[in-house]
């Protein structure tokens, strides 16, 4: 069986999924104030628009490692990853 990396692990850089969505929703919440500058209000959206990539991001990669990791009659394969609605 082929080694399996760890995840790697966010570096300063790279906040963790949970502190980036937490980020994000403080974001939307002051946009929907509505009492802001034009420039505030651009500021904000831009900030939450590369918010919502690096979340997007980390959970593609996450998506790709449980996929990494299913198994199926005991051989690895890969199967993508439907959460229950």
């Amino acid at each position: 069986m082929p080694d399996i990396e760890a995840p790697a692990q966010p570096t300063p850089a790279q906040p963790t999924f949970e502190a980036s969505l937490d980020d994000l929703e403080k974001v939307v919440r002051e946009l929907e104030s509505g009492d802001l500058s034009l420039e505030r209000s651009l500021d904000l959206f831009s900030r939450g628009m590369s918010l919502s990539d690096a979340c997007r991001k980390q959970l593609e990669e996450a998506e790709t490692r449980v996929e990494m990791l299913i198994r199926k009659d005991g051989a690895m394969q890969t199967e993508p990853f439907r959460p229950e609605k």
